[in-house]
């Protein structure tokens, strides 16, 4: 019994000992977390935390001043970029311009290159001399086989006379025609404007050609006077140039006396006899203009010489002659204006603000040999030595009273009558 009571009295001793380690393990737990309660109030992670982020606003606040940095500075550049580009986008265009004037001016240069060839080196003075003859246009058969085909059987040499006729002219137009028979030229050809020039010219055994019908000419052709149909051969004059052809173009109140074609010298786009009657004015001189007003620089000189004739003339196949018959064309159409004026404001008028002026090449004919009627009947039949000079042609340009001074023409000097040209008076009465 004793034993048992023992035995219990130790279990009850036991537990007594746990109970009491773990009421003192509490109790330290207790006062442990009232020490941590009191020295951290907010947790001892929280204290942690805090610390942690209290060094973070710098570095965010740092973060947030760099970001804005650069966006301005992405800003400023893309601005630049802007800037840039639209001067880039000028650039292109001036550089499109620019190549488009390359184009133009290399279109010009390999026609020069053709005429200049290799390059030269300027030799001693007084030795250069300076290139004049353009180079000849490609023939273009397309352009009008129908005539095409005429041309290469009348032509000589890629050469003819070419005159423009309709049925108000029909007694000039027969002695014209006659006198080229009379000296021998074959390459000549009559552009009929009407069913009856080409009927009369056929009838005469005289080349002959009836230009496909047009309205804007035809109208023109078949009823204008001398003046109207001389406008028209600028523009018909093209296409002989553009098949490959030199045109000698003709009026036709001219006698032929020689072959104009042994006289030519074929060194310029267009050689044309002078409505100048001596050396000053058909070759050009220093014309001194007086205005007193102006005192000491009173006096002025310029540069004077008389105007071509545009009823007859050698024109080349060459691109500048082209463009001469293409302005005063162009001006013919537009403007009421003397077709000759308009045929040498185009040679002579040089470039200047406003305007670009033709870069053609010209010869003055020699104006005893290619004769006006001016000098004909004012000088050459009053002087004895000059009255034995044989024209290549003259040309009764100055006298309305054209058929009767053509006819006393060829009396004087294809006939021999030394007075048949006495009738006349020096100029119209």
């Amino acid at each position: 019994m004793a034993n048992r009571r023992d035995g219990s009295l130790m279990r009850n001793n036991g537990q007594s000992l746990r109970g009491l380690r773990i009421a003192a393990a509490i109790s330290i737990g207790v006062l442990l977390g009232c020490v941590f309660a009191f020295l951290y109030p907010h947790g001892f992670f929280a204290a942690n935390l805090q610390t942690t982020s209290s060094s973070l606003p710098s570095k965010t606040g740092s973060v947030a001043c760099d970001s804005s940095e650069k966006v301005n500075l992405l800003k400023s550049e893309i601005v630049a970029l802007s800037e840039k580009n639209i001067e880039l986008k000028k650039q292109v265009r001036d550089l499109t311009e620019k190549l488009r004037l390359a184009q133009q001016r290399n279109g010009l240069a390999q026609q020069q290159v053709v005429v200049l060839g290799k390059q030269h080196k300027a030799g001693p003075f007084g030795t250069v001399k300076s290139l004049r003859t353009n180079p000849t246009v490609l023939p273009d058969e397309s352009v009008n086989p129908r005539l095409a085909k005429i041309l290469e059987e009348v032509a000589i040499g890629k050469e003819l006379i070419v005159a423009l006729a309709n049925s108000n002219v029909r007694g000039m137009l027969e002695v014209w025609f006659n006198s080229i028979k009379r000296v021998g030229i074959t390459n000549y050809l009559v552009v009929a404007l009407d069913d009856a020039t080409e009927t009369f010219c056929k009838s005469n055994d005289v080349p002959v050609y009836k230009r496909d019908p047009d309205k804007d000419v035809d109208s023109i052709g078949r009823m204008g006077g001398n003046h109207a149909v001389s406008g028209l051969k600028f523009r018909i004059l093209r296409e002989f140039l553009q098949l490959g052809y030199g045109v000698l173009l003709s009026d036709v109140d001219i006698i032929y006396l020689q072959n104009p074609f042994d006289y030519l010298y074929r060194d310029s786009d267009v050689e044309s006899m002078t409505d100048g009657h001596n050396n000053m004015t058909a070759y050009g001189y220093n014309h001194v203009f007086d205005e007193p007003s102006m005192g000491w620089a009173r006096y002025a000189h310029t540069m004077r010489i008389w105007v071509y004739n545009s009823g007859f003339f050698f024109i080349r196949p060459t691109v500048p002659a082209i463009e001469l018959l293409d302005r005063v064309a162009d001006r013919l159409a537009k403007q009421n204006v003397w077709d000759q004026a308009a045929f040498n404001e185009e040679l002579y008028f040089p470039s200047h603000p406003g305007y670009t002026g033709l870069h053609a090449s010209k010869r003055t004919m020699d104006f005893y040999l290619f004769m006006n009627s001016k000098v004909l009947f004012k000088t050459v039949r009053k002087d004895s030595r000059l009255k034995n000079l044989k024209p290549v042609i003259v040309h009764l340009n100055y006298h309305p009273d054209k058929l009767p001074r053509m006819i006393a023409v060829v009396e004087f000097y294809a006939n021999g009558k030394k007075d048949a040209l006495d009738p006349f008076p020096d100029g119209s009465q």
